[in-house]
């Protein structure tokens, strides 16, 4: 696995090379892409200069989020689904083959049963769309119980029903997007993660969270660094990724407002700073893998 920094979940922005200077100055060996904006500039400048600066810096790409609405009716959707290939072929070409998505854990349209069978038929459409691509599609989950209030029907939020959703895609290219604070908020754990294999996950994102927080009164606001509050092992999870064999990237996302007023290179070097010091107390080397004294 390797450290991978998100700007649209740090909610700051750049040109390019100011982005991509950040990433190498503070420790990560990979960006998130945003494909669609991607795609205007090589429709403005070309594919050769507008990944110079990726190649030149040798930055991975870790994940894109699915470029298109995919919650919308049947003949809406068709029209979604036919955009998909030249956004995933040019995604291909740059080598970032993980997207993801996160299920609304709630409706005022579809009954619990309705949804479930909507979600399964479009999350396979999806994934068989990626497959040809080799793009695999990582599928999130909402736990704080603010997202459910005031909808007719509750959906799943937590890891037990969205594997069970998972498991009957028949998508081998389908997989969990794990963020740890919704698994914590959910009441999950480490060991909710042990029953997982290194292939069934697509991305993993790290935050820590209040002591005393419980998912009814969770907020996103209160997403904080890892190691911050110490409720979130995060250590021990990057050692059990290591375990399993994940092989993707790992992003940190507080909530901005827990760094508002920092500049934007002091916020990523904060970042990167809580990143980098899970992955020594995980006992990880340089490639996310589990080093020989921390096996021993």
């Amino acid at each position: 696995m390797f450290r991978n920094l998100s700007t649209i979940a740090l909610g700051i922005s750049g040109t390019p090379n100011e982005l991509i200077e950040m990433a190498l100055s503070y420790g990560f060996k990979s960006v998130d892409l945003d494909v669609v904006d991607f795609a205007r500039q090589v429709q403005l400048r070309g594919l050769p200069h507008s990944r110079r600066l990726l190649d030149s810096a040798k930055l991975r790409l870790g994940s894109f989020p699915l470029p298109i609405a995919w919650e919308v009716d049947d003949a809406a959707f068709k029209l979604e689904l036919e955009k998909l290939p030249l956004l995933a072929e040019l995604a291909r070409e740059l080598n970032c083959l993980r997207t993801t998505l996160t299920i609304a854990p709630a409706s005022d349209e579809r009954p619990y049963h309705q949804n479930f069978e909507f979600h399964r038929r479009r999350l396979a459409e999806v994934g068989a769309a990626l497959e040809p691509f080799g793009i695999s599609l990582g599928v999130g989950f909402l736990a704080p119980g603010h997202h459910r209030q005031g909808k007719s029907f509750e959906f799943l939020h937590g890891l037990e029903a969205l594997n069970m959703l998972l498991a009957m895609l028949g998508r081998k290219n389908v997989g969990l997007a794990l963020d740890v604070w919704h698994l914590h908020v959910s009441g999950g754990d480490l060991e909710s993660i042990r029953k997982l294999s290194g292939s069934q996950i697509v991305t993993v994102t790290l935050a820590d969270a209040p002591v005393e927080m419980t998912a009814e009164d969770a907020r996103e606001e209160s997403r904080l660094l890892p190691g911050e509050a110490g409720t979130i092992d995060a250590p021990a999870i990057l050692s059990l990724l290591a375990e399993l064999e994940y092989d993707g990237p790992v992003t940190v996302a507080p909530d901005p407002s827990q760094l508002a007023g920092l500049r934007r290179d002091e916020l990523v070097k904060r970042v990167g700073l809580s990143l980098d010091s899970a992955w020594k107390a995980a006992g990880l080397d340089a490639d996310g893998k589990l080093s020989p004294l921390a096996q021993s």
